[in-house]
């Protein structure tokens, strides 16, 4: 978050900027509405990088800047801040049907306790996050184009975040895919032509 807000405040263009003569619609959507920081935030900064992590992940690291950003994740990690997810996985799992498989020691005694609080204090911030989102929209206090109502925005807002969601989740898994033989990337039919369209040729589609 701290990232991505860094990069799109530094990257905005200044109040009543121009580029290029390019119509208004052009630059309120690409530079107004931040779309072009965001694919090159996506594209430059941020897929590329895992692509190499995926494939060549001590090489990767190896340098003090690699160290320190994975020394920021596991303090962020370490933090809780975000171990809702974890309820999410559990959850998952449970529908599933399928045991969580990990190679740490089951938690026990302090241990759990400070996991589980950590959980219920990243599940607290979150419905802050959603409260103070939701508060935004309604007041119109929110970059959106003007006139739109706060129901068709929160519509959009959560039909975005729906989209999000499945591509960092189609995301995880082909980095994942791309570790496994042709053998063990499942039988079904969308499976198969999805990680044709992946790893066809030299595999660089992905």
């Amino acid at each position: 978050v701290v990232v991505v807000f860094t990069v799109n405040t530094s990257g905005g263009p200044n109040e009543g900027a121009e580029l290029w003569g390019l119509p208004d619609w052009v630059f309120d959507i690409f530079l107004g509405g931040g779309l072009a920081m965001i694919l090159l935030t996506c594209n430059v900064g941020q897929l590329n990088s895992q692509v190499n992590a995926s494939h060549c992940m001590l090489d990767y690291i190896n340098n003090y800047f690699a160290y320190f950003t994975f020394c920021v994740a596991m303090l962020i990690e370490f933090s809780g801040l975000l171990h809702a997810s974890y309820l999410i996985q559990f959850a998952v799992a449970a529908m599933s049907g399928k045991p969580i498989e990990s190679n740490e020691e089951p938690r026990e005694g302090l241990a759990k306790a400070f996991f589980w609080f950590r959980c219920l204090l990243s599940l607290a911030i979150l419905g802050f996050c959603f409260a103070v989102t939701f508060e935004a929209l309604f007041s119109e206090q929110t970059t959106l184009w003007s006139g739109v109502p706060p129901s068709v925005a929160i519509i959009v807002w959560v039909a975005l975040m729906c989209v999000v969601g499945m591509l960092e989740g189609l995301q995880i898994a082909f980095f994942a895919m791309a570790k496994l033989p042709e053998s063990e990337r499942g039988d079904s039919y969308w499976a198969k032509k999805t990680c044709g369209l992946l790893f066809k040729g030299e595999g660089v589609n992905l």
